[in-house]
């Protein structure tokens, strides 16, 4: 029996596609439930999966993007991420948590626990206050997903 093919395997090809960047929680729903797992579970593991990376990005983004900054080549990339960052961050800027909850639990392309976190790191939000914001985005985002997925589901 191939690996993918066992419940476990499903489980990590869940998790390890929340954790992507552009496909977070979006993808990895859709995903879960093409594989056959429960939705309650899917839900679990991809907003478990989503949420592992945050904690390195908002620790380790400004440092990485500080280092990098000296170098021609990722120099401009860094600079135009962090422009990006701040037009993302204009409703977290004025509504601080409740704009990153909202920020994250729409799940749109350009919105997600990444955005979310690479917003709070530059915004110098303090992660006791993101991490839960970003979490409750996430369970917001889940759910939406979740029921999107469901109904398409129920049209075929």
């Amino acid at each position: 029996m191939p690996f993918l093919e066992t419940v476990f395997g499903k489980l990590l090809l869940t998790f390890g596609t929340a954790m992507v960047p552009v496909l977070e929680l979006r993808g990895a729903i859709p995903v879960g439930v093409a594989a056959g797992l429960p939705p309650a579970v899917v839900c679990v593991v991809a907003v478990l999966g989503n949420l592992l990376p945050v904690p390195f990005v908002m620790l380790l983004f400004r440092r990485v993007a500080d280092w990098l900054r000296g170098t021609a080549f990722f120099g401009p990339k860094i600079v135009w991420l962090e422009r990006r960052a701040h037009l993302k961050g204009r409703m977290v800027r004025k509504y601080r948590l409740i704009g990153l909850v909202v920020l994250v639990g729409v799940p749109l392309p350009g919105t997600g626990a990444w955005t979310g976190a690479l917003v709070a790191s530059v915004l110098d939000i303090r992660m006791r206050s993101a991490l839960p914001a970003i979490l409750l985005g996430l369970i917001i985002a889940a759910a939406v997903t979740l029921t999107v997925t469901m109904g398409i589901i129920h049209l075929f």
